[in-house]
């Protein structure tokens, strides 16, 4: 049993910048790889970033590539998400979610494998 509180989001104009962060608890956090997902109503999960157990492997898709940062402190149990450079393309609930199910330097992209979810953090672009 994993619990995932994200915090941070927020409304902020294009070219701002927002820090994510998520908290986990219940469960060893460096067992996990750590996910970010977002999602705008009508539209699919997309995946935005993923860290692996240690933080030495990461993974972002194109469109948030050079502008988002994923970091970990597992001595915190905290996930973060910077996002610099923001568009209002960025405008959605951002999502962290935990993966156990895959070897430690798996970083999947696809949301059905992850395991837990926060509840989503709101983030708006404003042109």
């Amino acid at each position: 049993q994993v619990q995932l509180v994200e915090s941070g989001g927020g409304l902020v104009q294009a070219g701002g910048s927002l820090r994510l962060s998520c908290a986990a608890s219940g469960r060893t956090f460096s067992s996990c790889t750590m996910g970010w997902f977002r999602q705008v109503p009508g539209k699919e999960r997309e995946f935005v970033a993923a860290i692996s157990r240690g933080g030495g492997k990461i993974r972002y898709p194109d469109s948030v590539k050079g502008r988002f940062t994923v970091s970990r402190d597992n001595a915190k149990n905290t996930v973060y998400l910077q996002m610099n450079s923001l568009k209002p393309e960025d405008t959605a609930v951002y999502y962290c979610a935990a993966d156990f199910g895959h070897y430690s330097d798996y970083v999947s992209s696809l949301s059905y494998e992850y395991d837990y979810w926060g509840q989503g953090t709101q983030v708006t672009v404003s042109s």
